[in-house]
């Protein structure tokens, strides 16, 4: 069995609460904070120990902020510390989102042999609809479970279920701007 590589906590590294949308004013006071206190030029004279040290702590904040600040990577990251999200899952996607992705599916092979710009427009449009949809269920689901973290444990399958369905949709984002 492989090892489980543990997560950095940022949010105990910047002193939040774990949440699907944080305070990003914090979230950008604590980058810029530390940004300052472990900037490597700062300890140039130290030892090397003291200097690796620093540098770990800079790239942490980092890292830290990038994810923190991104709500796409924020959402993963939240999901991934609270072990509903692994790497590399083989996730299953319900039979019903599988089905109607099949229609929009069969539309982008269809027009890679037949380019047609309205039946394009018509399949971005359907798409576009498709994700604010999952955007929209999003957001309500991750404000819920942020007003209420101990009692999470229900909204947080329906959270990784959409983030699976936001994936797919991304990926046929991708076929789209090829067309």
């Amino acid at each position: 069995m492989p090892e489980q590589k543990t997560l950095p906590d940022y949010f105990d590294f910047y002193e939040l609460p774990v949440a699907f949308h944080p305070d990003l004013d914090a979230v950008k006071a604590k980058f810029y904070a530390f940004s300052k206190k472990f900037h490597p030029d700062f300890y140039a004279n130290e030892s090397e120990a003291k200097q690796q040290e620093v540098l770990d702590l800079s790239t942490l904040n980092n890292k830290a902020y990038q994810v923190l600040s991104n709500p796409q990577k924020r959402l993963k990251y939240v999901l991934e510390l609270k072990g509903i999200v692994e790497t590399d899952e083989g996730y299953q996607l319900p039979q019903s989102f599988l089905m109607e992705m099949m229609d929009v599916n069969e539309a982008l092979m269809d027009l890679k042999f037949e380019p047609d710009a309205e039946k394009l427009q018509q399949v971005k449009s359907e798409v576009d609809a498709i994700e604010f949809q999952l955007n929209d269920e999003l957001h309500d689901l991750t404000k819920k479970a942020d007003e209420n973290p101990s009692d999470s444990t229900g909204l947080l399958s329906a959270i990784k279920d959409i983030f699976y369905r936001q994936k797919y949709i991304a990926r046929i984002r991708e076929q789209l701007t090829k067309q």
